[in-house]
């Protein structure tokens, strides 16, 4: 049997558990499913929602025909408990546990458009090649004023100081101790649900923080950042402001990434395979870059999977604009970051903040692992200012859909019907997004054309 962790046993020690909230990621990533009291759950083994909950726009529309194969009958699927998964929701008025559960169709196979089972898909992919993929992701994210009318420009939220957060202050700690209160709420609320922070830095945007995870195993990743995304909202939240995931949300500011870190270890051996005995470069270190620069463009939808996320692929804005590659340099899009041998590692610095985590990292490691099988070489390492070389990122989330739709081998790695799923509920999302007339059209376009 699954043992609870540490952590949300001692959050509950000692208390009377009062509710169990029993949470699934959709596409976008947002936390569904249903709470109830803790002996209903303690005496159930598995519990049921529609898997029609992942054919939803992020707008709160259906995707039409999204399962042609059965029609849009809304049949139930079954959620298994993963209580690897069990944490504490430190910010509710009870004793609440909180369980991330896996996706099962009524024949115990797997739902195949369920963002974490893509993600164990593609991991067990490695595992069947002898390799255990690791990441370590980093969360770019904005504490921003409240902002509860859409018409109106997110601004920075207020300070300690009493003046608006400032930006160009990158590693600044006396930026960070001007919102020290969210971020002092935001160590207490990790802690008590056993997340290990690795770093918070001031980043260069207005209220822009950065949190670094410890490197582990992708699904393990995932779900913390999914259960971290929602404890900094609750953090922001009780101190007036908001924190935003927005891969742009304000104008003239860098946008925001989730860059994942990747690292392939041998399963028998224990060693990293991007290093060789001597301690240089090996050939599964070159594949491995070569699958990026082949494949990223095919899943750039699923890395920037928003209208607004390809507002940040600006020149230099502190985000990639193609897919060049050198070590120690951050104006690429794959970058090898300084290390030892035994940590050697490839980073992909072209994934959004407001991507789904587990579809994020699922992507990444994909293109990878194609690399590894096909063996090809890269380009040679770029030298001097990347944002100087030829843009080869898509402009647009429907350019970007077509490469993904193009893309028979990346669908064969992160299956075919998560794929026509995916695409089918992003163009209905694109086309809701082209029925709202924007404040620059009204501006410019009401009495001048």
């Amino acid at each position: 049997m699954t043992k609870i962790p540490d952590a949300a046993q001692a959050y509950i020690a000692g208390h009377r558990l009062d509710e169990v909230e029993c949470v699934i990621a959709d596409l976008p990533g947002i936390a569904r499913g249903k709470a109830m009291p803790a002996n209903k759950f303690a005496n159930q083994k598995q519990f049921f929602l529609p898997n029609s909950i992942f054919f939803q726009t992020l707008t709160g529309g259906w995707a039409e025909a999204a399962d042609e194969k059965e029609g849009f009958i809304e049949p139930d699927m079954i959620l298994v408990p993963d209580l690897s998964t069990t944490s504490a929701a430190p910010w509710t008025a009870d004793w609440t546990l909180q369980v991330i559960h896996d996706a099962l169709d009524q024949s115990g196979k797997p739902v195949p458009f369920a963002p974490r089972n893509v993600l164990k898909r593609v991991v067990e992919l490695y595992h069947k090649q002898g390799w255990e993929p690791v990441v370590a992701p980093e969360m770019e994210f904005f504490l921003v004023a409240r902002n509860t009318d859409p018409a109106k420009p997110i601004e920075p939220m207020m300070g300690r100081s009493g003046r608006p957060a400032a930006a160009r202050q990158a590693y600044s700690m006396s930026a960070v101790d001007e919102y020290g209160p969210v971020i002092d709420d935001i160590y207490d609320f990790a802690e008590a649900q056993g997340l290990e922070i690795d770093g918070i830095t001031q980043e260069g945007g207005a209220g822009q923080v950065e949190i670094n995870l410890r490197h582990g195993d992708p699904v393990k990743l995932a779900d913390e950042v999914f259960y971290f995304k929602r404890l900094i909202r609750e953090a922001a939240l009780r101190h007036d402001c908001f924190a935003t995931f927005m891969a742009k949300p304000i104008e003239g500011e860098p946008g925001s990434a989730m860059h994942i870190h990747h690292s392939i270890v041998d399963r028998d051996t224990g060693q990293n395979i991007f290093s060789g005995p001597q301690g240089g470069e090996t050939d599964a270190f070159y594949h491995f870059i070569a699958g990026m620069q082949n494949h990223l463009p095919s899943v750039i939808a699923l890395l920037a999977p928003y209208v607004n996320s390809y507002r940040r692929y600006v020149k230099d804005h502190a985000a990639p604009i193609n897919l060049s590659w050198a070590r120690d340099n951050r104006t690429t899009g794959i970058r090898v970051p300084i290390s030892g041998p035994e940590s050697r590692r490839v980073e992909n610095r072209l994934a959004g903040m407001d991507c789904n985590p587990y579809l994020g990292i699922a992507a990444s490691l994909a293109c990878g692992y194609l690399g590894l099988l096909e063996g090809k070489r890269p380009d040679a390492q770029y030298k001097g200012d990347a944002y100087d070389d030829e843009e080869d990122i898509p402009h647009g989330l429907y350019g970007a859909l077509d490469l993904f739709d193009a893309a028979e081998d990346m669908q064969k790695v992160l299956g075919e019907d998560f794929c026509r799923v995916y695409s089918i509920v992003k163009k209905a999302e694109y086309e809701e997004f082209l029925q709202k007339i924007s404040p620059w059209e009204r501006e410019h376009l009401l009495t001048n054309v």
